[in-house]
């Protein structure tokens, strides 16, 4: 009976029942639009490093992230390949790429730059840099022997263009100055503004020929999903060589968890925000509505029902709302974010990135159950002040409204 009628006052009152439902429709959506876009920042970021720079894994010699940048040929991985084939027969690998690192002076005839190298395997560091942007040129292949492709910012200070020779000067291993002459064959963008102004890539028979080394830095491995990163790494881990290690893509980059807990807390003050304005929206016309029917609940209780009852009538009724509200919002935010995906949202380069991206709004499964929750909570917070004072009011005191 409780149910039956309070499904009655909600529609019987249908301008204030209108302004909860818009109060309510609003904070739920909004949460999913905000939420969904946050997710998307979360993705289109990860990928972003993952397919510019690190792979989703990572293989090198103990201590050669915190010592190797220097001296990277005291820290080289014997018999890559057979390293590499047993990782790429571990569930879930896509690719395993060797690099070997290192640093040089590159000359174009009339002054030098110090620059950070690597040696890459052409065809399969395209396959892996999706997000690398060749802004002149092209790509470097299998078939460039003595090719080579600079970060932009490289490009801009030697002004290099494609089709222009320069002489890469270095060290081997054993200490000897070694140089070769290569040709400019792409200009490339990637994630990082700082890796683009040091950065130039050949391929690797080339630096393993300036080195005078058969070995590599690191063996870069591809999942076919990013989502199984910490289980392929387990994986890797446990068929690993003594004395190598791995690291997947999270722990390379600190840039991404740094920028993941800040949108965390800001996305953490929105939903805060909302949570309060939905209450206090809620709360206001469930105050109004509870005084103007004051006299109806001393009717009731005249009846025979209890002060129980009434309050738990005033519940039901905003808990229906708040049930109606949250499924109305979570439908509109799901549409809207449907048709804002649909056209995209343009953002300019994130902190330390060369590249704007083209943002969208997820459909987020838990962002939506946690609009929809909170929808649902804050109706039901909202009435249980009014419900209190609305059924502890003396039935004669509330039977005077009625006049």
């Amino acid at each position: 009976m409780l149910i039956k009628l309070a499904l009655r006052n909600i529609f019987r009152q249908k301008i204030r029942t209108a302004m909860t439902l818009a109060a309510i429709i609003f904070g739920v959506s909004g949460l999913i639009l905000s939420g969904g876009f946050v997710q998307d920042i979360f993705v289109q970021l990860g990928e972003a490093i993952i397919h510019s720079q690190t792979g989703h894994i990572q293989v090198f010699r103990k201590d050669f992230l915190e010592k190797g940048t220097r001296q990277p040929d005291r820290y080289l991985i014997d018999n890559p390949e057979s390293v590499a084939q047993r990782i790429a027969q571990q569930p879930g690998v896509a690719e395993v790429a060797s690099r070997l690192n290192f640093a040089g002076l590159l000359n174009n005839g009339k002054r030098d730059l110090a620059i950070i190298g690597e040696g890459v395997e052409p065809d399969k560091e395209a396959r892996l840099g999706t997000y690398l942007n060749i802004t002149e040129g092209r790509q470097i292949t299998d078939s460039d022997t003595f090719g080579m492709t600079v970060g932009q910012g490289v490009a801009h200070s030697l002004g290099l263009k494609p089709g222009d020779s320069v002489i890469l000067v270095m060290n081997t291993a054993d200490g000897a100055l070694n140089t070769l002459d290569f040709e400019i064959v792409g200009v490339f963008q990637s994630f990082s503004k700082d890796f683009d102004a040091r950065a130039v890539r050949i391929p690797l028979g080339a630096a393993r020929e300036l080195m005078s080394t058969p070995g590599a830095n690191l063996l870069v491995v591809t999942l076919k999903r990013t989502e199984d990163t910490e289980t392929a790494q387990a994986a890797i881990s446990g068929i690993l060589p003594t004395g190598l290690d791995s690291r997947n893509w999270r722990q390379l980059s600190d840039f991404y968890d740094k920028t993941l807990q800040l949108y965390d807390r800001q996305f953490g003050v929105l939903q805060l925000i909302i949570l309060f304005m939905v209450l206090l929206s809620v709360a206001n016309t469930v105050n109004m509505s509870a005084f103007e029917r004051l006299g109806e609940f001393g009717t009731l209780q005249a009846l025979g029902n209890t002060r129980r009852q009434v309050f738990g009538l005033v519940l039901i009724e905003n808990a229906s709302l708040g049930l109606i509200g949250a499924s109305a919002g979570v439908l509109i935010g799901v549409a809207l974010a449907l048709a804002i995906s649909a056209v995209g949202i343009p953002m300019p380069p994130p902190p330390n990135a060369n590249v704007g991206y083209t943002a969208f709004i997820r459909i987020d499964g838990p962002t939506i159950v946690f609009a929809f929750l909170i929808g649902q909570a804050a109706t039901a917070l909202a009435a249980i002040f009014p419900a209190s004072r609305v059924s502890s009011t003396p039935v004669v005191d509330a039977l005077r409204q009625n006049n």
